[in-house]
């Protein structure tokens, strides 16, 4: 099974809430803009996408419009599908590749701390329950969880469908070790600040934030790197760097949904508790760093 397909610019798209529930019309408009930006895949209902406050109903229709906003594009749909629950997990799977999803993405499981050979069975129990390909993602800063590289490799070598890793534990280190081992192995970053170093070392691919408000900018950086043009891609990823890290200034994805709100690009700035707008403060610091950037409308 090739993973060329689901490699390139990929966006952790977030959900606009309007009056307390999911503002799909937006949410469709949300993700055309990504395709006409150069994205490669979509990425519904992850972390930044709000979905540990969704129900499985919300969860669910993310995907459904996810998919049919793509459907006819070249751009694909990795939808999120994890769960600390196993057969949950499972039941998120079976939905995504029923619905037309292109890939999942499963979360390591959270707040039960399984062993590594918990998560071995976790993932080949998902992986045994569809055919579409499967990415780890890897987070252990928000589910106190950490998928060690053997574990990974022995899923990649015994599972056909686990194609590779959403890695974001911000650490190069991690990332040089999995593809040393591994080399054949699909490794995604997950933290915008090190796209580049990561794509430099072999990685496929970038699962970004800060593409929902600069995908062009996270496609253009992403394709020269995966075209050998690492002049041209790190050039991009410092000049990112200040709104990187700008939207990582309180949690994920506080500071994203704020930036779109004041780009235009939301009609209302709406959370789900336990998450709050930003500080005063740090919302003047997006604004004030937005400024340095052209921010494609719809």
């Amino acid at each position: 099974m090739s993973s060329k397909i689901l490699q390139g610019a990929m966006t952790a798209i977030i959900t606009p809430f309007k009056n307390g529930k999911i503002d799909e019309e937006k949410y469709e408009k949300l993700i055309v803009r990504q395709i006409k930006n150069g994205i490669d895949v979509v990425v519904p209902v992850g972390t930044t996408g709000e979905s540990a406050t969704l129900n499985h109903e919300e969860h669910r229709k993310c995907i459904e419009i996810a998919v049919a906003a793509c459907k006819g594009t070249n751009t694909k749909v990795m939808a999120g599908a994890g769960s600390n629950a196993t057969h949950e997990a499972v039941d998120l799977a079976k939905f995504a590749e029923k619905h037309g999803a292109d890939a999942i993405l499963s979360v390591t499981p959270y707040y039960n701390k399984p062993t590594q050979e918990g998560l071995y069975q976790h993932y080949k129990t998902i992986a045994n329950s569809i055919n579409i390909p499967i990415f780890l993602y890897n987070v252990p800063g928000r589910t106190g969880c950490d998928i060690q590289t053997n574990t990974v490799i022995r899923l990649f070598n015994d599972c056909p469908n686990i194609l590779g890793v959403k890695e974001a534990t911000g650490s190069i280190d991690r990332c040089v070790d999995l593809l040393a081992n591994e080399p054949k192995l699909c490794l995604i970053s997950g933290e915008d600040a090190i796209n580049y170093p990561i794509l430099s070392n072999g990685g496929r691919g970038v699962i970004s934030v800060t593409a929902n408000l600069l995908p062009d900018k996270i496609s253009d950086l992403t394709h020269k790197a995966l075209n050998s043009d690492y002049l041209g891609a790190k050039e991009i990823n410092d000049k990112l760097y200040a709104i990187n890290k700008a939207l990582f200034c309180e949690t994920n994805p506080i500071p994203i949904k704020a930036a779109m709100y004041l780009a235009g690009l939301l009609d209302t700035l709406e959370y789900r508790l336990p998450l709050v707008p930003p500080s005063e403060a740090n919302l003047r610091f997006i604004e004030q760093t937005m400024k340095k950037y052209t921010i494609k409308g719809f």
